[in-house]
C-alpha cells in the first residue's frame, strides 16, 4: 500500500525522485517492483520541500487525488523544487479510506512532514489521532506522531535533540502494532534537518551518497549501493550519518 521516498543533503530538484530516475516514484505510480500489497498507487500523490529562503521554517506541500501520471503541471513543479529535504509518495487507498487529498500523504504540522506506507486499524490510534485531518488511517497515524513529537518538544522541533523525530516514530509504530499485530507500519518523516522512517511489514531501502542520503520504499534505480532495511527497524539520518536500530 503506497510508495515513498526522501533525500536528504545537498539541494536536489523532486525530480530525482519522481521523474529521472529509470524507477522512480512515477513509474513506481504504476509497475512498482517490491510493493507486497497492492498492484498500482493511483489513489493521489503528494510531496514536500523546505526553502531556506522563506521566513518560516514549514515545508511547502503540493497534494492531489488524482494519479502521479495524470498531472501535467508535476514535471515542471518537479523539476524547479529544489531542496536539501524532499519526501515524495504515491498512494494506493486502503480498503474503506477516503481518496481526497487530506488523505494523501505528506501530512505535515509545524516543520514535520510524514507518509504512510501500510494499514492499521484506527481503533489502535483512537486515543491519540485528535486533529487528524482526514478519517484514513494514515492521517490518524500522522496526527499520533504529530501529537506525541508537540508533547515532547513543542510546536517545532527547534529545541530538540536530532533523536525525537525517531523517537516518536518508535513510539507511535510499537504501541500500535501492540494493538494491532497485522499493522503495517513504514512512516517516513523529516523536518528539514533529519530524516527518520520504520520498516515494520513492507520494504524500506536507503543509499548513501557523497553529498547526502536516499530512502526509498523501494530502489529508484538498479545501480549499487542499496541496502534493505531490516523489518521493525528503525532508521535515523542526519548530517552527521545515518543508522538504523531495531524497533
Amino acid at each position: 500500500m503506497c510508495r515513498h521516498a526522501a533525500w536528504l543533503g545537498a539541494p536536489r530538484p523532486l525530480a530525482e525522485l519522481i521523474h529521472e530516475p529509470e524507477h522512480g516514484l512515477l513509474r513506481q505510480s504504476y509497475a512498482p517492483r517490491r510493493q507486497r500489497h497492492g498492484t498500482v498507487n493511483a489513489d493521489g500523490f503528494g510531496m514536500g520541500w523546505y526553502d531556506p529562503g522563506l521566513a518560516t521554517p514549514e515545508p511547502i506541500r503540493y497534494r492531489r487525488s488524482i494519479p502521479m501520471w495524470a498531472d501535467a503541471n508535476l514535471p515542471g513543479l518537479a523539476r524547479v523544487a529544489r531542496s536539501g529535504c524532499l519526501l515524495a509518495a504515491v498512494r494506493c487507498a486502503t480498503v474503506g479510506m477516503p481518496v481526497e487529498e487530506s488523505a494523501t500523504a505528506p501530512f505535515t504540522e509545524g516543520r514535520w512532514l510524514l507518509s504512510h506506507n501500510g494499514r492499521v486499524d484506527r481503533d489502535a490510534l483512537r486515543d491519540l489521532a485528535e486533529g487528524a485531518e482526514s478519517a484514513c488511517d494514515s492521517a490518524w497515524l500522522a496526527a499520533a506522531v504529530f501529537r506525541r513529537l508537540r508533547a515532547g518538544c513543542g510546536p517545532t522541533p527547534a529545541t530538540a535533540t536530532v533523536n525525537a523525530l525517531g523517537e516518536a516514530l518508535a513510539e507511535v509504530v510499537t504501541g500500535a502494532a501492540t494493538k494491532d499485530p497485522d499493522a503495517r507500519l513504514n512512516l517516513l518523516a523529516c523536518d528539514g534537518v533529519t530524516l527518520a522512517a520504520t520498516a515494520w511489514g513492507d520494504t524500506l531501502f536507503h543509499r548513501p551518497h557523497p553529498d547526502g542520503v536516499l530512502v526509498a520504499s523501494e530502489p529508484l534505480c538498479d545501480g549499487p549501493g542499496w541496502q534493505a532495511v531490516p523489518d521493525r527497524s528503525l532508521l535515523l539520518a542526519t548530517a552527521d550519518g545515518l543508522r538504523v536500530q531495531p524497533l
